[in-house]
């Protein structure tokens, strides 16, 4: 269930390895130091004294933080998978990830304060943004939501932690800062294939059982949902260190809002041309394009007038050589947005105007 896949850095994250983690069950100004020092009760004296006042004020904040967050993420247990899901609201909703779930239905569901398994059955799983959510049968006293903060405010090097059950250690915690933001991942091989926009990366550690748990800021405020980790291929395709993803909770927000209310997703956000496409290589087996497989009937290929057989180099600005080129592409732009499709029909390059629908 672990899976490999593969990443480049760059402007997006694609094509060396990531890993869903989902577990399978069997992060003195010069001239006052002389005089602190002279007199052996100045400016040295009180930074030394600063000095453990603040990291006690530090490991304070953290103690308060799991103390107020950690009740709301839980470990979800399937046939075979184990994973981790952050509690949405009072009425037993829980996010998780798509991959957790996978095709199944029922659940056991553990809270952190409570050793008695729970069972919850899935309302909707949406793979193309790895997300689900299901619905504890039961919504056991003290229920307690978790809170989401704004994925507008999430900033480089502001301290997080990573909260779930890596290993099946459940109630794990782990600490880290935000490395960087909007990366463009794309998951492949075990995971659910989605290409996800404007992730949040990480370097508190996420291991196998933390997908679907919660990353966590000083405020108390889950700002993403972990589900990747890199895997360094010259490790033997081993989790690198400090290095992991999570979906931003504004797109948590929007996708499990949908389907608290609605049973299902019914506005994804996602841009979509409306075909289906498989890589063509070049006459050295190299990546060389998409080839259109199928057209929607009414879609923005089809208005635009694509047609099966013609191989798309070039999206906006984007050279197109994959499949997964060409989701990451799609996943910077926003239905209804207007662009150029290069292609190529019998042998002849050829440019259309395009206006994006919706996945």
């Amino acid at each position: 269930m672990d899976a490999s896949r593969t990443r480049a850095l760059g402007k997006a994250v694609s094509a060396a390895a990531l890993v869903c983690c989902a577990f399978l069950a069997a992060g003195c100004s010069p001239a006052t130091a002389p005089a602190a020092q002279d007199t052996g009760t100045g400016t040295a004296t009180t930074a030394r004294a600063a000095a453990p006042m603040a990291a006690d004020d530090l490991q304070s904040q953290y103690q308060k933080v799991i103390k107020t967050v950690l009740p709301s993420v839980v470990q979800i247990q399937a046939s075979h998978d184990l994973g981790s899901g952050v509690v949405y609201d009072d009425k037993g909703h829980i996010v998780t990830n798509a991959h957790v779930v996978r095709s199944e239905k029922i659940f056991k569901v553990t809270a952190a304060n409570s050793e008695e398994p729970l069972t919850a059955r899935l309302v909707y799983s949406y793979p193309e943004q790895d997300l689900a959510v299901i619905k504890l049968d039961k919504v056991p006293a003290g229920l307690k939501a978790a809170t989401f903060g704004d994925s507008e405010k999430v900033e480089v090097g502001q301290i997080v932690l990573a909260m779930g059950s890596p290993l099946g250690l459940s109630s794990s915690v782990t600490q880290g800062i935000v490395s960087a933001t909007g990366r463009t991942v794309s998951e492949a091989g075990g995971g659910s294939g989605a290409t996800i926009a404007n992730m949040v990366q990480t370097s508190a550690a996420i291991n196998p059982g933390n997908s679907g748990g919660a990353l966590v800021n000083l405020n108390g405020q889950v700002i993403g949902i972990p589900t990747l980790a890199a895997a360094d291929p010259d490790l033997g395709g081993s989790a690198a260190p400090g290095i992991g993803f999570a979906i931003p909770a504004s797109m948590v927000k929007t996708i499990a809002g949908q389907i608290v209310k609605t049973g299902k997703v019914v506005d994804s956000g996602r841009a979509a041309l409306g075909i289906s496409a498989r890589t063509v290589v070049d006459d050295r087996y190299q990546p060389a394009g998409v080839a259109v497989v199928t057209v929607r009937s009414g879609g923005a290929a089809d208005k635009a007038g694509l047609r099966p057989g013609d191989i798309i180099t070039k999206l906006g600005d984007e050279r197109i050589s994959t499949v997964t080129s060409l989701s990451e592409a799609l996943a910077a732009d926003k239905p209804g947005q207007k662009t150029t499709v290069e292609y190529q029909r019998s042998g002849a390059g050829r440019t259309a105007q395009v206006t994006l629908g919706e996945q």
